[in-house]
């Protein structure tokens, strides 16, 4: 393992900026700003990312009752707007774990939160922020769980809502819980950096609240992740798991997850040799983080042409790669791309186990399956994959990957015939011939 570096770095003492022990700090040049006396997404002096600090780091004792807000000394505040969010479950899946062969494989299903991915746990949180700093109109750009999140939690504190979606390259069901939830739905002809850089200017400008993960406090929401993994798997086990594979878009759980251990190892509550190996999964199609770990390099160099059916993660620049790189260099972990055909393997992997989830999602078991076969990953380890949004996000893609239906008449007699003499579609231009082609 490489020797792990941490540190959070910047004052190791409270600022003057401190608002009740919170504060925010430059990644890069160190200057410190108070949290909520203007609204802010990075740093004044040298535009470098903001981090929230605290004056105090967390320990396990500290933490009580369910769901995100049992972190709320890890938090900025005691409650957010809340739907609630958190407490998800971990899998057991034997046959994967079998089948892949890892001492112990769990499944972070984060599919289970109230809009149906992870994303609740940073809107919990940041939403709280947007009215503690007094805005009236919040906007994301988003390859579509970003939206529906930020959608629900906007309706849930009364504020007016703006997503920018790239026109055509969103699942049909994310966009549905948008335009439910109230939110104004614009259509942008580019692809979601090109959302994102309107949305930035959008809130440069004083005309929105941005609450993508550019935005530090929804970061902290989502580190939550990591306290429930880690307690859990503790809980069930007796230790912590070697290694957490995610997939990875613009990198905000990478940073996230790398925060939240970095606050356990600051207060004692979590030795370095017990921190897991942060493992970043990417498409095949959309891979800066991993053309920059492969390369050596500080930061990501910008896709601007990326396709992959896993459109959750169809991102060409992730703004928290500054972030989340130190995360994976310095937890010993590493990065990984793998093709769309092993994201729909997955896919059908996880539901078999009968957990269903986004082809997105499941990136992470496809990276992982990918490094055990390449030796990176060790079969005595213990290993959480981060599943992150649910199966009905993109329904269209979960019937491409199932089986097809099988037409039968309407007599009973004559469909016990049909299950007898042909108990699974055997047409080899058909999915299911596909798939069992594959397995043979």
């Amino acid at each position: 393992m490489a020797t792990l570096d941490l540190k959070l770095g910047g004052p190791q003492t409270v600022p003057e900026a401190a608002d009740d022990g919170v504060w925010l700090t430059c990644i890069e040049c160190g200057e410190t700003f108070a949290p909520f006396d203007d609204v802010r997404y990075t740093c004044d002096d040298c535009d470098g990312l903001l981090e929230a600090r605290y004056a105090d780091a967390p320990t396990f004792d500290d933490f009580e009752g369910r769901g995100v807000w049992r972190y709320s000394e890890a938090l900025p505040f005691d409650e957010g707007v809340t739907l609630p969010e958190g407490d998800t479950p971990l899998h057991y899946v034997p046959d994967l774990e079998d089948d892949i062969g890892v001492r112990n494989l769990r499944i972070k299903h984060e599919g289970m939160n109230p809009t149906g991915s992870f994303k609740d746990r940073g809107m919990t949180v940041g939403v709280r922020v947007a009215q503690e700093v007094g805005v009236d109109r919040l906007a994301c750009a988003s390859t579509g769980n970003t939206s529906a999140a930020l959608s629900a939690y906007g309706a849930r504190a009364n504020l007016e809502t703006l997503v920018l979606l790239p026109a055509g390259k969103v699942a049909a069901g994310k966009v549905a819980q948008a335009s439910l939830h109230g939110a104004r739905i614009l259509e942008v002809d580019g692809n979601f950096d090109s959302c994102l850089d309107i949305v930035q200017d959008l809130a440069s400008r004083g005309e929105a609240y941005l609450l993508n993960s550019l935005n530090p406090f929804r970061l902290e929401g989502q580190k939550t992740i990591g306290f429930e993994i880690l307690e859990r798997f503790y809980e069930d086990e007796g230790r912590f798991p070697d290694r957490i594979v995610l997939p990875v878009g613009n990198a905000g759980n990478t940073a996230a997850l790398y925060k939240a251990f970095r606050e356990l190892v600051r207060s004692g509550a979590l030795a370095p040799g017990d921190v897991p190996k942060l493992t970043g999964v990417q498409a095949e199609g959309a891979a800066p983080m991993v053309e920059a770990i492969e390369e050596g390099r500080e930061d990501t160099r910008r896709w601007d042409e990326v396709e992959t059916r896993a459109t959750a993660i169809r991102i060409g620049n992730p703004v928290n790669a500054p972030k989340a790189l130190p995360g994976i260099r310095n937890t010993g972990g590493t990065a990984v791309a793998v093709s769309d055909e092993r994201i729909t393997e997955a896919q059908r992997d996880l539901a078999e186990q009968g957990v269903g989830v986004e082809p997105a999602s499941a990136a992470s078991v496809a990276g992982l399956r990918k490094l055990r076969l390449s030796g990176e990953v060790d079969p005595g380890e213990d290993v959480v994959c981060l599943t992150t949004g649910h199966l009905l996000k993109d329904p269209e893609a979960a019937a491409e990957a199932g089986a097809d239906p099988e037409p039968v008449p309407n007599d009973t007699d004559k469909v016990l015939k049909h299950l007898q003499g042909k108990r699974v579609s055997l047409d080899g231009d058909g999915l299911l011939g596909k798939v069992l082609g594959y397995v043979r």
